[in-house]
């Protein structure tokens, strides 16, 4: 295949991820579609960092010119949705009685209720028993955390697949003609 065909394949996917991770991480930050718990610094630090717009968008969008940086952020977008979706959402829940805006799914300090914490995401009983606010956060963040990892994992390979066609196409150029 010449690398200019391969290039007309690979950058219009790219976009359309590109759009679709910034898109999943705008949600991510707007849990049950409220803006008040942005407005009050109560989201989820990994979604805070917004790894689906600078990780997974606007470098992704750059990959026409550096395509080793693009594989970089979706790499990045990988890993921090990745801790995003092991550490849980920030959420109001009861700690011994007293309501704590925190991560329980980490800080949990009873030992039995550790170990069900450290299943919760095959435990969709716990989703929304231990997070009282904001409703719904745990399936929230569950979904796009795993769009984002989704979405990643296919950018990775395109952005592979547009550094070795870049290689070879300075190496053997763009069979332009042939």
């Amino acid at each position: 295949m010449c690398v200019g065909k391969c290039t007309r394949i690979l950058g219009p996917c790219l976009i359309a991820l590109g759009v679709l991770s910034i898109a999943a991480n705008v949600l991510l930050l707007f849990p049950s579609w409220t803006w008040s718990y942005v407005k009050e610094g109560r989201i989820t630090k990994q979604a805070m960092q917004v790894p689906g717009v600078w990780g997974g968008g606007i470098i992704m969008f750059l990959s026409i010119v550096l395509s080793g940086l693009a594989l970089l952020g979706s790499t990045a977008c990988f890993i921090l949705s990745g801790v995003g979706l092991t550490n849980g959402p920030l959420c109001l829940y009861n700690q011994t009685e007293v309501l704590q805006w925190d991560y329980p799914f980490v800080n949990m300090e009873n030992q039995a209720f550790h170990t069900r914490a450290q299943n919760y995401l095959y435990d969709p009983s716990l989703w929304n028993s231990v997070c009282i606010e904001p409703p719904n956060v745990v399936a929230w963040n569950i979904y796009f955390f795993s769009v984002l990892l989704v979405i990643s994992v296919v950018e990775m390979v395109l952005a592979s697949l547009q550094v070795i066609n870049g290689f070879f196409g300075c190496l053997c150029g763009l069979c332009e003609g042939k």
